[in-house]
C-alpha cells in the first residue's frame, strides 16, 4: 500500500473509531437506501421492575426471567437494569396484567389464558386444545402475522405482548382416580386454565384456577382431585408423584403453550431505540432458550419418574375422541360470542391448514414411517 493511501486508510479508521467512542451507531436500511444515525447517551440509565405469575425462583420460568434481566443489563452496558419479582413477592401472581397495564411495574411474565376474563381472545395466544405445537405457534405469531392481531387486542390496555417462552407439549396431568372414559370426568375437581377449563366443565367436571405455589397442598388435602402443571421436570420437583396416583399423557389441553412477556407501552416508548431493540432481542432469546430447556429437562426427569415406578399412562381414544369433540364445541362457543376471538381464530385456522399440508409430508411422515 502506498504511503498516501496508508494515511487515508488510517484517517478513515480514526473517524470510525471516534464515532464509536462518541456513541454514534450507523446502520444501513437496504429498503430505504439511507443511513439512520442513533445517538446513545451512556449517562442515561433506566430501572425496571418485572413481576411474574410464577413462584419465586421457579426453575426455567422464573430462572428464565432472571436470565433475561442479566442479558439486558449486559447488552445495554448496565444502562437498563430489570429487577425480577416472583409471584406474591411484590403483587399476587394473577394481578400481573393490571400492574403492568396501569404502569405500576414495567413488565411481566405470564400467559394469555390467565387474562381470559378481561380479553377472551388472549387465550388463543397461549394454547388451543388439540391445536398447534410450540414450533407452529412460534411460526404463527412471529412469522405468520399473528403478532399484529396480538398487539391489537392488547392495545386498549396499553400493553405490548411478545412470545417469551414456550413449554412445548405438556403432560396430561395428575389424577387421583383412573380416567378410562369421558364419564370419569363427572364430578372431578381439576386445576385447569384457559380453554381447557371450559372443556373440563363441559365434560362434567369442575375446573378451578389455582396458582402454582398452592397446587401440591390442594392436591394433597383433596381440595382438587387432579391437576395439570407443565411436564416431568416441574411436576417431579413439585412432588406431585407423592400425592397423586396416575400421570397421564399427552397434554391435549396445551400442546404448545406460549408464555408471554408483556410490557407497559408508555414505559417501553420512553426507552431509547437501541434499548428497545435490546429488550426485544433478549425476549426472543428467552423464547428459544426456555423451550429448549424444557425439552432437555423433561427428558431427564421422565426417566427419574420411571425409576420411581410412577404410574405413567396414556389417555385412551375413549377419552381423547370425546374431549376433542367437546373442544371443538367450546372453541366455537367462544368465537361466536366474541368478535376478536372470531377474527383471531379464523387467522389461526387458515395458518394451521397451510402448515398441516407441509407438516404431513415432512415431520408427520418422518415420525410415522422413519423413526
Amino acid at each position: 500500500m502506498a504511503e498516501s493511501s496508508r494515511r487515508k486508510f488510517i484517517k478513515a479508521g480514526s473517524i470510525v473509531a471516534a464515532a464509536g467512542a462518541a456513541g454514534i451507531i450507523t446502520s444501513c436500511d437496504k429498503k430505504e437506501s439511507k443511513i439512520d444515525t442513533v445517538n446513545i447517551n451512556f449517562n442515561n440509565t433506566y430501572q425496571w421492575k418485572m413481576v411474574t405469575t410464577w413462584p419465586p425462583n421457579f426453575p426455567v420460568l422464573g430462572e428464565g426471567c432472571k436470565l433475561l434481566a442479566k442479558w439486558v443489563e449486559e447488552m445495554s452496558g448496565g444502562r437498563l437494569k430489570i429487577e425480577v419479582y416472583g409471584g406474591g413477592e411484590l403483587i399476587p401472581s394473577l394481578e400481573c396484567f393490571d400492574a403492568v397495564s396501569h404502569g405500576a411495574v414495567e413488565m411481566a411474565s405470564g400467559s394469555g389464558y390467565y387474562w381470559a376474563g378481561k380479553i377472551p381472545a388472549a387465550q388463543f395466544f397461549s394454547s388451543v386444545p388439540f391445536g398447534m405445537n410450540a414450533q407452529q405457534m412460534n411460526a404463527w405469531i412471529i412469522n405468520g402475522g399473528a403478532n399484529k392481531l396480538w398487539d391489537e387486542i392488547y392495545e386498549p390496555f396499553n400493553l405490548i405482548p411478545l412470545p417469551g417462552g414456550n413449554t412445548g407439549v405438556q403432560a396430561g396431568g395428575w389424577y387421583n382416580k383412573e380416567i378410562n372414559t369421558i364419564e370419569d370426568y363427572e364430578g372431578l375437581k381439576m386445576r385447569m386454565p384457559g380453554l381447557g377449563s371450559k372443556i373440563i366443565n363441559k365434560a362434567g367436571g369442575t375446573a378451578v384456577l389455582v396458582a402454582g405455589g398452592e397446587l401440591f397442598t390442594n392436591l394433597e388435602r383433596g381440595v382438587i382431585d387432579a391437576t395439570e402443571w407443565i411436564g416431568p421436570y416441574h411436576d417431579y420437583l413439585m412432588g406431585f408423584h407423592r400425592v397423586a396416583k396416575h400421570y397421564y399423557y399427552p397434554g391435549w389441553h396445551e400442546p404448545g403453550t406460549v408464555l408471554e412477556m408483556i410490557m407497559n407501552k408508555d414505559k417501553f416508548n420512553e426507552l431509547p431505540k437501541d434499548l428497545q431493540e435490546i429488550v426485544r432481542a433478549a425476549i426472543y432469546r428467552l423464547n428459544q432458550w426456555m423451550l429448549l430447556e424444557f425439552e432437555q429437562k423433561n427428558a431427564v426427569y421422565l426417566q427419574k419418574m420411571k425409576e420411581e415406578k410412577v404410574d405413567i399412562r396414556p389417555f385412551s381414544k375413549h377419552v381423547l375422541d370425546p374431549l376433542k369433540k367437546i373442544a371443538e364445541e367450546v372453541v366455537l362457543e367462544v368465537v361466536e360470542s366474541d368478535a376478536q376471538s372470531k377474527k383471531i381464530y379464523e387467522h389461526y385456522l387458515n395458518f394451521r391448514k397451510q402448515l398441516n399440508d407441509w407438516s404431513d409430508i415432512s415431520e408427520g411422515y418422518y415420525y410415522k414411517n422413519v423413526l
